[in-house]
C-alpha cells in the first residue's frame, strides 16, 4: 500500500485520518506521516491499516502497469 492509495482509499469511504487510526488501532500520527511520506511505518502497521480499510469495502489494486489504487467492494 502506497500513501496515496491510503489517502484515495479514505476518501472512498469518507473517513478521516482520526477515523483510520481508530479502526486500525494505530495513532493518528502513524497515519499522518505515512501519508505525508515523511516516514516509513513498520511493515506490521502498514497491514493493520490495510485490514481496517478492507474490512470497511476497500480492494486494493496493484500497479498494472497504470500504477496502483484502490476502488470499493461491489455492493451485494
Amino acid at each position: 500500500m502506497t500513501p496515496a492509495q491510503c489517502k484515495s482509499a479514505r476518501a472512498l469511504i469518507g473517513w478521516n485520518q482520526l477515523s483510520l487510526a481508530n479502526a486500525a488501532q494505530v495513532g493518528v500520527v502513524s497515519v499522518r506521516q505515512f501519508e505525508r511520506g515523511t516516514t516509513e511505518p513498520r511493515r506490521a502497521t502498514i497491514a493493520v491499516i490495510r485490514r481496517a480499510l478492507e474490512a470497511a469495502g476497500v480492494i486494493f489494486i496493484d500497479g498494472n502497469g497504470e500504477g496502483p489504487g484502490v476502488r470499493l467492494k461491489r455492493s451485494p
